[in-house]
């Protein structure tokens, strides 16, 4: 999946309202979109990735129209006005503001396929297995980790922010991992970022997708509302 594409004129009314919509009701704790796998026969990553996503639902709905129907679908600005009511110059300004926002969330530097892959299996080791000093050595100082459980199953309601926090509540999962044991189901490439899917304790699935810059983990999205699982493709449980 790209940035690109076209829309025709008789679309733009419609798909305008689409979305400048309101996207979702109150949310219990942090929102993360619903986990997308990349091909396992793809050596490159969409360039769609989870960070791209969560910026993209933090615009405003008038930033978000504009930086869409501009950006990524080609509309001239006069179009962007008519279709979402603003002037010209006003939506030239919208779409700068929500384009700060996306380069921001991008990947500052894409790790490739296979060496992220090795990065989440480590990851998984060391978080699993109680070792700190070895999760230490992958996390960034500025780390934060993000958990959406919906309300429907346990899950931090509060991003996680810096390296000491994460720690913290990964020595805590660590000794309920002694008592439950989380298995692995697969690696893979999850929202463009390099990750893998478990069954938790209660038999709760969740995927896991790291953000990786530098060597280091500077994001964690763990998902596991039950409601953005159901198309999650399993293999062998490990």
């Amino acid at each position: 999946m790209s940035l690109e594409g076209g829309v025709s004129g008789e679309a733009c009314p419609g798909l305008a309202r689409q979305i400048t919509g309101r996207r979702r009701e109150t949310y219990i704790g942090p929102w993360l979109p619903e986990p997308i796998f990349d091909p396992e026969d793809t050596d490159t990553p969409d360039d769609i990735t989870l960070p791209l996503m969560i910026a993209l639902e933090r615009l405003s709905p008038l930033e978000r129209a504009a930086f869409l129907l501009h950006d990524v679908f080609g509309m001239e600005f006069d179009a962007v006005g008519e279709a979402i009511g603003r002037e010209p110059a006003t939506c030239r300004k919208l779409a700068s503001r929500a384009r700060a926002h996306i380069y921001d969330a991008r990947p500052r530097f894409a790790v490739p396929k296979e060496r992220g892959l090795k990065l989440a299996a480590a990851f998984f080791t060391a978080s699993r297995s109680g070792d700190m000093a070895a999760l230490r050595a992958l996390l960034a100082e500025d780390v934060v980790a993000h958990a959406d459980g919906g309300g429907k199953v346990p899950a931090t309601l509060q991003p996680l922010v810096g390296l000491e926090a994460v720690l913290a509540r990964h020595a805590g999962m660590a000794r309920d991992f002694a008592l439950s044991p989380s298995r692995l189901v697969r690696y893979a490439v999850i929202d463009g970022l390099p990750g893998f899917v478990t069954i938790e304790g209660g038999n709760i699935m969740q995927t896991t997708a790291l953000q990786i810059e530098d060597e280091k983990v500077v994001a964690i999205y763990v998902t596991r509302n039950p409601d953005k699982l159901r198309n999650v493709p399993l293999g062998p449980v490990h």
